[in-house]
C-alpha cells in the first residue's frame, strides 16, 4: 500500500495552536471554518453535518487527549487534514473517558473515500501511536512548531 507523504496534504494554514475553543461543537466549526477560508471545502455548514453524521457512528475521541473527527463530505474540494491543539482540554466522548486537547479534523472528497482516506489515516494512526509525538503536540506553542514536529515524525 502506498504511503501518503503527510506533509502534502498538511498544510501549515490549516493548523492552530492556542484555540481558545471550550466546546466541541466550537472546535469543529473553527475547524470547518478554516477549512472553507482556505478552499479546502465549498461550505463549512455542508461539512459539518457530514461530520456529526460520523460522530454518531462512533467514539471519534481516541484517547491521550486526542480527537479525529472526520468528514466525508461532497463539500469537500480537497482531502486534506485540519488540526487544532486547544489552550484548555474540552469534554469530548473518548475511549478513556478522557478531556481532548488536540483535534485532528479529516475533510475527506467522496471520490477518496476508500483509498486517501484510509491511507491518510493510517498515517495519523501511527503518529498517535507515538507517545513521545503525543506529549510534544500537547505542548506546541506554535504553527509552526507543529508543523515541523509532523513532518519530523512522520
Amino acid at each position: 500500500m502506498e504511503k501518503i507523504e503527510l506533509s502534502k496534504v498538511i498544510h501549515k494554514k490549516l493548523l492552530m495552536v492556542g484555540s481558545k475553543a471550550t466546546t466541541k461543537a466550537a472546535i469543529i466549526s473553527e475547524l470547518a471554518k478554516i477549512l472553507e477560508e482556505q478552499n479546502f471545502i465549498s461550505s463549512a455548514e455542508r461539512f459539518i453535518t457530514d461530520v456529526y453524521l460520523r460522530e454518531e457512528e462512533g467514539e471519534t475521541g481516541i484517547g491521550q487527549g486526542v480527537a479525529i473527527p472526520h468528514g466525508k463530505s461532497a463539500a469537500v474540494k480537497e482531502t486534506t487534514v485540519a488540526i487544532a491543539v486547544l489552550d484548555k482540554e474540552i469534554e469530548w466522548e473518548t475511549l478513556d473517558g478522557e478531556g481532548v486537547k488536540v483535534v485532528i479534523m479529516f475533510a475527506v472528497k467522496d471520490s477518496d473515500a476508500n483509498t486517501t482516506h484510509v491511507l491518510l489515516l493510517q498515517q495519523v494512526a501511527i503518529l498517535l501511536a507515538n507517545n513521545t509525538f503525543i506529549e510534544a503536540v500537547k505542548n506546541v506553542e506554535s504553527v509552526d512548531a507543529l508543523y515541523d514536529l509532523i513532518l519530523e515524525f512522520q
